[in-house]
């Protein structure tokens, strides 16, 4: 199969970062932004810039959307359910489907309705992107690694590849991405959240002997005892090659969920210091630094009512 238009669900910094690639190598009529009715009555006119540029990507509502080559979903997890049906309209018979959320859930929530045949396993790693205010600001545009499920056809992989190729989107097609998607799902338990609690940049989490540093690299280890204890081996030098891409990445950059707790919206928490959780129980493991993450993260979330 040939990929020739895209549809994005979810217009933040993942979703405006890749779609202005795709319109700017292949072209705008490739790729429109999809939100359901209510959120594009809201949302649909509101001024968003790339770098400064006005982005020009068409939106559309879902109920008049129809069905593409490609859905890439790119909300946060607090959104998949919404999601899922937004995207209803836009998955026909051969609707390849990729989803570019934190985490390892995503996927199999997605399956449950559309199926396994046209969905691949992915992840996004390395950008820098900044989305406040309207503005989407960055310096490293990242990557995305992406593989087949077990029960993904064949050819969706490779159609996907040569779409990526088109659009100029860094990406790698990994044999076992399921361990590429632990070793980020460790980053994000650790970078994410240590940063939301602390108020924090990227900078101040790769400052050797602070406080912030500690926590980093605390609850990644437990993520680590995690993954293992899941059957996915995921090691030390996972972990490092983790923290020498947070060393490269903008000092005053900020993740995901430091971006959260600026914009006052809620965070990933669950699917991160709650996924370790959850499993570490059913393993018997300790995992106290994100127990902490995790508590301190809804306390942070709390005065939100306050402002």
């Amino acid at each position: 199969m040939a990929i020739e238009n895209v549809a994005i669900i979810g217009k933040g910094a993942v979703g405006l970062l890749h779609g202005s690639k795709i319109a700017r190598n292949i072209g705008p009529d490739a790729v429109e932004f999809v939100m359901d009715d209510a959120r594009f009555a809201r949302h649909a006119d509101d001024a968003v810039t790339i770098n400064g540029e006005p982005c020009k990507i068409a939106t559309v509502p879902a109920s008049e959307a129809s069905a593409v080559d490609l859905v890439i979903l790119t909300v946060k997890a607090t959104g998949l359910a919404a999601a899922i049906e937004t995207m209803a309209p836009l998955v026909g018979p051969d609707t390849a489907i990729m989803s570019l959320l934190n985490g390892v859930t995503s996927e199999e929530r997605i399956a449950e309705r559309y199926g396994w045949e046209h969905l691949v396993l992915s992840v996004t790693q390395g950008m820098d992107a900044v989305f406040i205010g309207g503005e989407l600001t960055y310096t490293h545009p990242g990557e995305i690694r992406f593989g087949a499920a077990p029960q993904t056809a064949p050819g969706i992989v490779e159609a996907i590849d040569g779409f990526l190729d088109r659009a100029g989107i860094v990406h790698v097609v990994e044999e076992d991405i399921r361990h590429r998607m632990w070793t980020k799902l460790m980053s994000n338990v650790g970078v994410n959240q240590t940063c939301m609690v602390y108020g924090c940049d990227y900078g101040a989490v790769c400052k050797p002997d602070s406080e912030e540093h500690r926590c980093l690299i605390a609850a990644m280890r437990e993520a680590l005892a995690v993954a293992r204890a899941e059957g996915v081996d995921v090691t030390e030098n996972d972990l490092g090659q983790m923290y020498a891409m947070f060393e490269s990445l903008t000092p005053e950059g900020l993740p995901s969920m430091a971006q959260d707790r600026i914009n006052g919206k809620p965070s990933e928490v669950e699917e991160f210091a709650g996924t370790i959780i959850r499993l570490a129980e059913r393993h018997g493991i300790l995992v106290p630094q994100n127990r902490w993450l995790h508590r301190r993260v809804r306390e942070v979330e709390a005065t939100y009512a306050l402002r």
